[in-house]
């Protein structure tokens, strides 16, 4: 006898329909599982034939083959085994399957239904294709409270699911949780700006930073505070949006990085690979090209320490992501694209020793030390960075000042309100910043008095800006007149946005 039923499988961030059929015939037992699957799905019948079992029920002994289609289309994972097992049930009579059901789970040797990597990008996909009805893991039941518009049934075993079906047991669909009581209930930061004394100029660019998703450079030497400033920044970014959650928590789910508590990730990623990191981990990639270090870091923070200290190679790759927001990863086996929306935090020595140009320390480095050192940094890559900063030595008096510094808080309160000017101002597009600015929305929302565009112009020739360089410091000039609320930008605020440019001319002439 014949049976099928209906599960989604992962290509990338986005899921796919697979049907499940499962056809018992007489012959020799034997379980054969086609369809394109990787190992974890040829195990499956080993799982199937002891989780049917131990959960009372009947497994045929007969000539068994299991079709996951589209067959030519590769599948990997455990998420199929429920559906498998449903079918198999139906198709010996065991169960009746009255209307359309989405089966997701890892089926265990005894009847448990174990929860699956992935599931907030599968029930979207299945939204979006119009299905109604998806039985999931009861340990992914917070993940999926935060999807309307399906119902969708959490549970243990697999004997469960067959009295749920046979109309012996009632469940409920799990009822939708709230994005902004989960905001609430994860507000805090282990670092403040209030604890970072002096450093006002770099507070100044990181607040700017935060409020367009601008990339920084932070040059200076070691002990100044870069790194500390570094880790203070996520406690100003703005709230998170409920489409940019969904984003974020759709890469995490995947890589199985998300809390399962929770349910949805609430606060911006902060993703610091050490420098001896590979290519693949910052990138991704490997036998199932999975998302690397600048995907799982979408809608965040990539802060790489002692950027110079990475291989120029590693460096080279965020050259295509930092202008395009997205990265894609090519194998034999599949081509996948992954969003890497991120904002580059990068800190550095101005020269090995740390002290080039430092009013504190004498430099010992040569000049062709401190060529070959920053060499590492290509022009095409730091034209691609928004605001470059000298953070100079912290003086004895600035630690001693018992003024207090002004806090997180207060800074990101300015920055949600820029924040919500650009929301209202990208309201038509997938935008949420003005560091995504395409070419046309530049041209629309940056437009230039005389005597901002006279300005502009003596400082594109002066210091041989690139065209690209032109485009961010326009970018950059609408966030500061946004956060001085400002509908128009102004001569002030090119002059300080063509001041975070000096600095890749000073160090790389």
């Amino acid at each position: 006898m014949l049976a099928k039923t209906l599960s989604y499988g992962l290509f990338g961030i986005d899921g796919f329909p697979v049907l499940v059929e499962a056809d018992v015939a007489n012959g020799l037992p034997a379980c054969d599982i086609v369809g394109l699957g990787d190992t974890a799905i040829k195990e499956a019948k080993e799982r199937l034939k002891a989780g049917i079992k131990n959960s009372g029920l009947d497994f045929p002994t007969n000539k068994i083959t299991i079709n996951l289609a589209p067959a030519d289309r590769k599948k990997e994972g455990t998420l199929f085994d429920l559906a498998m097992a449903m079918a198999l049930l139906s198709a010996t009579g065991q169960v009746k399957i009255q209307e359309q059901y989405i089966f997701i789970g890892e089926l265990s040797l005894g009847g448990q239904i174990r929860a699956i990597n992935g599931v907030l990008p599968l029930l979207i996909s299945a939204r979006k294709a119009g299905y109604k009805k998806v039985i999931i893991p009861e340990k992914n039941s917070k993940e999926a409270g935060f999807i309307s518009g399906l119902e969708i049934y959490a549970v243990k075993t697999l004997k469960q699911v067959v009295d749920f079906l046979s109309g012996n047991i009632l469940l409920e669909p799990i009822k939708n949780s709230s994005f902004e009581e989960a905001l609430k209930d994860d507000d805090s930061y282990q670092n403040d700006f209030a604890n970072v004394k002096g450093q006002a100029s770099a507070k100044r660019a990181l607040e700017i930073a935060a409020a367009g998703g601008h990339n920084v450079l932070m040059i200076g030497p070691p002990g100044s505070g870069k790194t500390m400033l570094a880790k203070c920044f996520p406690s100003i970014l703005p709230d998170l949006t409920f489409e940019e959650a969904l984003e974020i928590t759709k890469i995490h789910s995947i890589v199985g990085q998300l809390d399962i508590n929770k349910g949805i990730v609430t606060k911006r990623p902060f993703r610091t690979p050490h420098h001896t990191a590979s290519q693949i981990s910052i990138t991704g990639g490997g036998s199932h090209a999975r998302p690397g270090e600048i995907s799982m870091a979408h809608n965040g923070v990539l802060f790489l320490d002692e950027m110079p200290e990475y291989s120029r190679q590693t460096l080279e790759t965020l050259r295509q992501p930092l202008e395009d927001g997205k990265i894609t990863v090519s194998r034999a086996n599949m081509t996948v694209t992954y969003p890497a929306n991120f904002m580059l935090i990068a800190s550095m020595n101005p020269c090995p020793c740390g002290h080039y140009g430092s009013k504190n320390g004498e430099c010992r480095c040569t000049p062709a030390q401190i060529h070959r050192y920053l060499s590492k940094l290509s022009g095409p890559l730091m034209d691609r960075i928004d605001l470059h900063v000298e953070v100079d030595s912290v003086s004895f008096s600035d630690l001693n000042d018992k003024v207090s510094e002004e806090s997180s808080a207060s800074i990101k309160e300015r920055v949600n309100k820029a924040r919500k000017i650009q929301l209202e101002r990208f309201n038509s597009s997938s935008h949420f910043s003005n560091a995504q600015m395409n070419h046309a929305q530049t041209k629309k929302y940056c437009t230039l008095s005389k005597e901002c565009e006279d300005l502009l112009e003596t400082a594109f020739n002066s210091l041989n800006l690139s065209a690209r360089a032109y485009d961010r410091i326009l970018k950059v000039a609408r966030t500061i007149a946004d956060l001085e609320g400002e509908l128009c930008i102004l001569p002030q605020h090119i002059a300080e946005a063509i001041q975070y440019r000096s600095l890749d001319r000073k160090y790389w002439v």
